[in-house]
């Protein structure tokens, strides 16, 4: 899941950036709403965290930029401004959820998670595919009902795959859901983490197939 940060608070965007990062996000961080929209416009995010009080641009401005060229990322309003004028405004501007400065840091860690599942139209909690199960709240996965640890970056890939169970998931998407614009996943580097996950999964009989020249898909093993 990629996730772009509006923030000029540099303490907190630097802190917020690091939590997001552990997590397994993949996280684009600017500090103006200029930017903020030029980049918004050029990249596909599924999650924008907008401060209000920005340099150069209203983060209310940016909003409504982004709704007017039919931008669907959710939005996650991250302020100081928590009048009741300020919250009705942001969310008749087309903001999914006003959060207000300070806040607490595993509620808005709930509101991510909670924003990101319904961008992807998920309404359960827990996803499931054979044996392995995705707990859509702490993010992790469990197989033949034991916890499966996994790297960050295999964790990402392996909870695109089980959210498009069924359905092949293109080399493009995978970059786009998984990388910022400081990382570079070569194809090469997919391949390795789609190795990897067939060795985690082979004693589940899972497996993720390749459809050669478009991605890959999970599936169920051959006996």
């Amino acid at each position: 899941m990629r996730i772009l940060l509006v923030e000029d608070n540099l303490p907190l965007a630097e802190g917020l950036t690091t939590l997001l990062r552990q997590s397994g996000y993949a996280v684009d961080i600017v500090h103006d709403g200029a930017s903020a929209e030029a980049l918004a416009a050029a990249e596909s995010f599924d999650l924008v965290i907008l401060d209000l009080n920005l340099p150069q641009m209203d983060g209310l401005d940016v909003l409504r930029a982004m709704r007017a060229r039919r931008n669907t990322a959710a939005v996650l309003i991250l302020t100081a401004r928590g009048a009741p004028e300020d919250r009705v405004k942001g969310l008749d501007l087309g903001a999914d959820d006003y959060l207000i400065k300070p806040f607490d840091i595993g509620e808005f860690e709930a509101r991510v998670r909670s924003l990101l599942r319904r961008q992807a139209g998920l309404k359960a909690s827990t996803l499931s595919f054979g044996g392995l199960e995705l707990d859509l709240n702490s993010r992790s996965f469990a197989a033949g009902g034991q916890p499966l640890e996994l790297p960050a970056r295999e964790r990402g890939l392996l909870e695109i795959l089980i959210m498009r169970a069924g359905k092949v998931v293109t080399r493009d998407a995978i970059v786009q859901s998984l990388t910022s614009l400081e990382d570079d996943l070569s194809p090469n580097a997919i391949e390795q983490y789609i190795s990897r996950l067939r060795k985690r999964l082979a004693p589940f009989d899972l497996t993720v197939r390749t459809a050669r020249g478009i991605g890959y898909f999970l599936d169920r093993a051959e006996r």
